[in-house]
C-alpha cells in the first residue's frame, strides 16, 4: 500500500465512527515493516474519555497486537496533526515518522482547540486559569524513584 491508502484507512474509520457518534474526525493507522498494524479512529464520545483520541487509539492496539509497549520502526498515519498529548504519546511509544493529511488551523476552523493546549505549553504553564501545578515536598518522590532505581527495572 502507498501513503495515500494507509491514510485512507483512517479516514474511512474516521468516517464510520463519526457516523455513529463515537467521535470527532480523526482516524490513524500505524505500519511497520509495510505492514498496517493497527486501524483507529477517535471515540471521545463512545467512550467518555478525553484520552481516547484516534492515535492513542491506534497505539493501544499496536501495543496489544505487538505484545509491547516500544513501537520502534513502526510509522503512523493521522488524519489531523497530533495535538499535544497525541504527540507526547507517539514520542512514548518510539514512533519517528508521522504522515497527516489535516493541519492544527483545519481543526481549528471547527472548533477543536488544540492551538490553546499548544500555546499554554509555548508559555511554560504560567495560565493557572487553565491549569495549576502546584509542587509540594520532593523528598517523598525522590526516595519512591530512588528504590525503582534500586529494583532494576525497565526505563521506557
Amino acid at each position: 500500500m502507498n501513503d495515500i491508502e494507509i491514510m485512507q484507512l483512517g479516514i474511512k474509520e474516521a468516517e464510520k465512527t463519526m457516523a455513529e457518534n463515537m467521535g470527532g474526525p480523526f482516524g490513524a493507522a500505524i505500519v511497520k515493516d509495510g505492514e498496517v498494524i493497527a486501524v483507529s479512529s477517535n471515540h471521545v464520545l463512545a467512550n467518555n474519555d478525553p484520552t481516547a483520541h484516534a492515535e492513542v487509539e491506534a497505539i493501544r492496539s499496536a501495543c496489544r497486537k505487538l505484545g509491547t509497549y516500544d513501537l520502534s520502526g513502526c510509522e503512523i498515519y493521522a488524519t489531523g496533526y497530533p495535538c499535544p498529548m497525541c504527540l507526547s504519546a507517539i514520542i512514548w511509544a518510539n514512533i519517528k515518522k508521522v504522515f497527516v493529511c489535516g493541519l492544527p488551523e483545519d481543526a481549528e476552523k471547527i472548533g477543536f482547540r488544540d492551538d490553546f493546549i499548544y500555546r499554554y505549553i509555548q508559555d511554560r504553564m504560567q495560565d493557572k486559569d487553565t491549569l495549576e501545578i502546584v509542587e509540594l515536598d520532593r523528598k517523598p518522590a525522590q526516595e519512591l524513584y530512588e528504590k525503582y532505581a534500586a529494583m532494576n527495572k525497565i526505563i521506557y
